[in-house]
């Protein structure tokens, strides 16, 4: 059995003595900024997945870059 206590959106479950918040809004609220973290979080991830990239393209360019430049001398 529910039972609403006084001045919140909260019950208690009188067979397991648990309180239930009641408030939708609430809820949907905190799921919404669950699934905007997730999300930035996601970006986050990606945006360093990118630059990693890079770096390692910066790297093979200044490889070949500098065999060429060895090339260039030995001629």
């Amino acid at each position: 059995m529910l039972v609403k206590v006084n001045n919140s959106t909260f019950v208690r479950d009188t067979n397991s003595m648990a309180l239930i918040d009641t408030d939708i809004a609430a809820k949907n609220e905190y799921l919404a900024k669950v699934r905007m973290l997730q999300t930035q979080k996601e970006e986050i991830n990606k945006v360093k997945s990118e630059i990693a990239d890079v770096k390692d393209d910066l790297q093979v360019i200044k490889q070949l870059m500098t065999q060429l430049l060895n090339k260039g001398s030995n001629v």
